[in-house]
């Protein structure tokens, strides 16, 4: 027997959001193209909650979180200044953050969610 796979906002190319055996992946996450490393981190974790909602699932089940950032030298700190006061005390995932050519120049910060169902 099977288990389903569950894919919501499902395009031709992705889905934003897989379902399987209680766990939630989530696509890439991009902020507004054009902003600073701050705005597009808090542009990415908004989207990020809206997706775990619609998903059964909120911020304090992450599992994992894999952060690209276009430059991490001129952007970690910014970046982990968001993402500290997003994270709930007692609830940091397991993450990796490292340094990529994102989809285009405009994009400083990407972010990939692996998260356990409520």
């Amino acid at each position: 027997m099977s288990t389903p796979i569950k894919r919501l906002e499902t395009g031709t190319r992705m889905s934003n959001v897989v379902i399987h055996n209680g766990v939630v992946h989530l696509a890439g996450v991009v902020g507004e193209p054009g902003g600073d490393a701050a705005q597009q981190t808090r542009d990415c974790l908004k989207e990020i909650d809206r997706l775990l909602a619609l998903a059964g699932s909120d911020k304090t089940r992450i599992l994992r979180a894999q952060i690209w950032l276009a430059d991490i030298n001129a952007d970690f700190a910014a970046m982990n200044a968001v993402w500290d006061a997003w994270v709930p005390a007692g609830h940091a995932p397991a993450r990796a953050t490292g340094e990529a050519k994102l989809a285009a120049p405009e994009y400083v910060v990407e972010i990939i969610i692996t998260a356990a169902q409520a």
